[in-house]
């Protein structure tokens, strides 16, 4: 089996092939879910799906790597096969997609001699042995040995980056020693700068872009008039951030883009078809200095797709649809279902534990002279705490708190002074030691996702420096929090609410299991775990998301146990499950 092209055409075993993908990310989707978003996937007339694949989920720790579960990428793809849909993968190293880091680990941005996204040697031999094991489950997946995958993408949008070619030529050399044989490409934005900066002749170039589909794709066919014309990635909707509104895009709208497509005989790869969730701590973020420095991703990624964050059909997948009838294209009739949804009502909160209490059981603590950021404790996501004791008998001094790239609570003698958050917060904190003998100073910084896009991609998280009226502050106790041995966690107290950083632990009765929404309503920021699953972040007073998707595999029949961590304080105890999402403050 073959997948090339001649010209403007792609050929399938010879044979002409017009391209119609969606992107569906395996790993912000239950496994138990993958057969139902493919199967829509087909039904809405799409022939091909396309993926991320997430470096940071696949090798959590430099050289222990994961391919199973809902990260069997294998998996995927063969149930695509078995639905009769080919397949795009995009390997990175580099990935972007609003994920954590762009899909770099953590453990990867310790060594600032690790030079990221160019031709390092250090930095190309960790990326090699990745690309490798990632390759191991592909190639017998790939269309020249009778799978499916007929492309696969070398890096990502990189002349937004850089302009290091033999970089990216190394990358082809490394794919292909690999075995991958399948035809390979880059993609860019659609502007000359990036085009030179992230392209070479030896593999086509395809752009991403959301509109102005006209214009962008005749400058792909000036710069490469001898291969077919791509958008790799139509961006039919938009990511959500904290203090931002919720981005929606009607029907029409996005199918009179994709109808130039269909007209002209164009390629395209619909992102997001079905959004997911980034769950846990994977949620990426940006930097944008007039929107407040650092802005991080909601947990939701719903991105106005034609598939819901928890797969229903929305209003443009019908319109999709009609839109391929007319051109001719065979669309499938609809059998799958949508999932089940319930409102299972309030959640009984029983229990709690303060983080303070907690911190000898889920926490591990080293010394150092001066703060040391997350990454070089060797902890790649969660909360870090900075404590130390200093002599008091001083006036009202600034507290100046360096290298911050996200928020930070400080507590003085186990009291909230306040919190500050990168550039958002205007004023520095401030100390009054008048009348203290000694103060104990907490300080404790949530890492809210690492950049995904752009010049700040090794975004480190913590602390570099604290200090008072220019006097810096040495002698720290560092703890490491990242929230992932919560079974450890003693209740011992009675609910009530707090204004501490407090876990709470409550109940709720399933008759069946279903897809559910968790709305918190009386917390304000933190994170919630369901049977043990971090379901990711909630932060209330930032919005726009208020509830956060349950989905049914997460649950069992009769009680399951719900874990809230708020660290922000709390006023009541409420939340309740609803069987429809609210991704806005209205």
């Amino acid at each position: 089996m073959s997948f090339t092209y001649k010209g403007k055409t792609f050929l399938l075993n010879d044979q002409p092939f017009s391209l119609r993908s969606g992107a569906i990310h395996y790993f912000r989707i239950p496994k138990e879910y993958w057969y139902d978003r493919l199967l829509k996937l087909k039904e809405c007339g799409f022939n091909c799906v396309e993926t991320y694949v997430a470096w940071n989920l696949h090798e959590p720790t430099e050289g222990v790597f994961d391919f199973t579960g809902g990260l069997d990428i294998g998996k995927f793809l063969d149930t695509a096969k078995e639905l009769g849909l080919y397949a795009i993968v995009r390997p990175g190293p580099y990935i972007c997609a609003e994920w954590e880091a762009g899909g770099f680990p953590a453990w990867l941005l310790a060594n600032d001699s690790v030079k990221l996204r160019c031709n390092a040697h250090v930095y190309l031999n960790k990326l090699e042995k990745y690309l490798r094991k990632t390759i191991e489950y592909i190639k017998p997946r790939l269309i020249t040995n009778g799978g499916n995958v007929i492309m696969m993408q070398v890096e990502n949008e990189y002349g937004s980056y850089g302009n290091d070619k033999t970089y990216l030529k190394r990358l082809v050399e490394i794919y292909r020693d690999a075995g991958a044989d399948c035809l390979l490409f880059t993609c860019d934005g659609a502007d000359l700068l990036q085009y030179f900066g992230g392209s070479i002749p030896e593999i086509p170039e395809f752009f991403n872009f959301g509109s102005r589909e006209k214009e962008n794709l005749r400058l792909l066919e000036k710069l490469r008039p001898g291969q077919p014309l791509v958008c790799s990635e139509f961006w039919c909707g938009w990511f959500d951030h904290w203090y931002d509104e919720h981005h929606t895009r009607n029907a029409e709208d996005v199918c009179k883009s994709i109808e130039e497509f269909l007209k002209n005989g164009y390629g395209f790869n619909f992102y997001m078809f079905a959004g997911g969730t980034n769950f846990g701590f994977m949620n990426g973020a940006n930097y944008h200095l007039q929107k407040g420095g650092h802005c991080p991703t909601v947990t939701s990624y719903d991105y106005c797709a034609p598939l819901s964050e928890c797969g229903d059909r929305t209003p443009v997948y019908y319109a999709l649809r009609k839109l391929f009838e007319k051109y001719g294209i065979d669309v499938p009739k609809l059998t799958a279902a949508e999932s089940v949804k319930k409102a299972y009502g309030k959640v009984e909160f029983t229990h709690s534990v303060s983080l303070g209490d907690a911190l000898p059981h889920i926490g591990s603590t080293v010394f150092s002279p001066t703060p040391l950021y997350m990454e070089e404790t060797g902890q790649s996501y969660g909360y870090i705490m900075y404590s130390t004791e200093i002599d008091g008998g001083f006036p009202v001094c600034d507290l100046i708190l360096k290298g911050l790239n996200d928020r930070a609570i400080v507590f003085v003698n186990g009291k909230k002074l306040g919190v500050y958050q990168d550039v958002r917060s205007k004023e520095n904190l401030k100390i009054d030691g008048t009348d203290e003998e000694k103060i104990k100073l907490d300080i404790l910084v949530e890492n809210m996702g690492r950049v995904n896009y752009g010049e700040r991609i090794t975004d480190k998280k913590g602390l570099r420096a604290a200090s008072l009226w220019g006097q810096h502050l040495f002698g720290w106790n560092i703890t490491n929090l990242p929230m992932n041995n919560l079974h450890k966690l003693n209740f011992s107290h009675k609910a009530k609410p707090s204004n501490k950083p407090t876990f709470y632990k409550g109940e709720f009765y399933a008759d069946e299991p279903a897809d559910t929404f968790i709305k918190p309503s009386g917390f304000e920021k933190g994170f919630i775990l369901i049977n043990g699953f971090n379901i990711g972040r909630y932060y209330n007073s930032a919005g726009p998301q208020k509830t956060l998707y349950i989905p049914a595999p997460l649950l069992k029949k009769g009680l399951n146990e719900v874990i809230v961590f708020d660290s922000d304080g709390t006023q009541s105890l409420d939340a309740e499950l609803l069987d429809a999402p609210q991704l806005s403050e209205k």
